[in-house]
């Protein structure tokens, strides 16, 4: 198995001159020029002194530079920590101080504000959507870094920090071999391969946007139709030229409410999934009887990555998050005691497998009391496993 930066250097060298990033109103970017800038941004980033294990830390706007930036961190050994663009100064002082990165990467327009975080241990540099910003500037004039440092599969490759609902926000470290296996699992169980055109419409500071659809699009040597913001007209008209679209709920209800989703429209497209929140199972019979497509549902989790999904060969049951992805497993358990409960009843769901996280970021006591001494993952989510084997998620705990 190869690591996620790996596999884009192969995807690069299979088809050089192909698109990564179609961009509607901007230039495209091709395989070889994001491995250009990506390897500037490496060489910047080694310049700052961002070594092996160290933290990236990303507050910026979608932008294909971004997450070039990402694969730069990748590439040098670091460990990236995408922070949601929503946070205030207050939330960026817990993390800069909770993760203690070596570089703090925000938009232009709050470079002079952040500044003043920085210290002998951490850099502020800026990175704009209109491929601006400081470190920009700085990738332009440096010389790419070829070299990668080697990465084993136990290795960091990211931090991503839990939404603090319940206390205070916990960071999630993500290693390579989760973001490997997990994609790999979902090239296999969505069908999906270079061939495929992307309508990328996500934010990329959490798993959906950027550890599902990104990485499965790079890995694969795939097409991302490059959407900073999601419009449901802008993209039923990309649908005649694209494949897949990976959404939440509210992606889909806008959709309905547009006279221009038809079977005509979506008629090119194979694939439409829903997840980060249940889709309400009278949006999904009203698609499918728009469209003749029936959405796929997944379920996954900051913690780990994606765990279930709707079968993409078979029945997509409204309601239900399908079974476990290739090498996982979970079971739905009393929560007190651990013991698996029988199928229909509702308890505990739990995870085992490559994609479950290492733990909490200096949070061991934590991490301790999430995990069954077997090795399974308690999510905090209540479910139940129906005679059809199809998981059903029905709250928290």
């Amino acid at each position: 198995m190869q690591t996620i930066h790996e596999s884009f250097i192969a995807s690069v060298e299979a088809e050089p001159g192909k698109v990564l990033f179609e961009r509607p109103g901007l230039s495209d970017i091709t395989y070889a020029q994001a491995r250009d800038l990506t390897e500037r941004f490496a060489a910047v980033l080694t310049e700052i002194g961002v070594r092996p294990g160290d933290r990236v830390a990303v507050q910026t706007e979608k932008s294909a530079e971004a997450i070039c930036l990402y694969l730069a961190v990748l590439q040098v050994g670091g460990v990236y920590l995408p922070l949601n663009t929503a946070y205030t100064g207050a939330e960026i002082d817990y993390f800069l101080g909770d993760a203690a990165p070596r570089l703090f990467v925000c938009t232009p327009a709050t470079l002079a504000a952040h500044k003043a975080r920085e210290s002998d241990g951490l850099r502020v540099e800026s990175l704009g959507a209109d491929a601006d910003g400081s470190l920009m500037a700085r990738a332009l004039a440096a010389s790419p870094r070829r070299d990668r440092v080697a990465r084993a599969m136990s290795d960091h490759a990211a931090i991503l920090y839990t939404s603090g609902t319940t206390g205070r926000s916990k960071g999630a470290v993500l290693t390579h071999g989760n973001l490997a296996s997990n994609v790999a699992a979902l090239l296999e169980s969505w069908h999906y391969t270079g061939q495929d055109r992307l309508i990328h419409a996500l934010p990329i500071f959490h798993t959906h946007g950027l550890f599902v659809a990104a990485n499965m699009s790079i890995v694969s040597g795939a097409t991302m139709i490059w959407l900073t913001k999601f419009d449901a007209d802008e993209a039923i008209g990309l649908m005649a030229d694209a494949t897949v679209l990976m959404g939440v709920p509210t992606f889909y209800t806008r959709l309905l409410k547009s006279e221009g989703l038809t079977r005509a429209a979506t008629g090119k497209m194979r694939l439409f999934v829903s997840g980060s929140a249940p889709l309400l199972a009278e949006d999904h019979r009203a698609f499918e009887d728009r469209t003749g497509h029936a959405i796929l549902e997944r379920y996954g989790m900051t913690e780990t990555c994606m765990i279930t999904t709707n079968p993409y060969d078979g029945a997509r049951k409204p309601g239900a998050v399908g079974m476990p992805l290739p090498g996982i497993a979970i079971r739905v358990t009393d929560r007190e005691t651990g013991a698996s409960l029988p199928q229909g009843e509702i308890g505990a769901i739990e995870v085992k497998g490559p994609n479950v996280f290492e733990g909490y970021w200096q949070m061991p006591e934590k991490t301790a009391s999430e995990f069954r001494k077997d090795g399974f993952f308690i999510t905090g989510d209540l479910g139940q496993i129906g005679d059809d084997g199809y998981l059903r998620i029905v709250g928290r705990d």
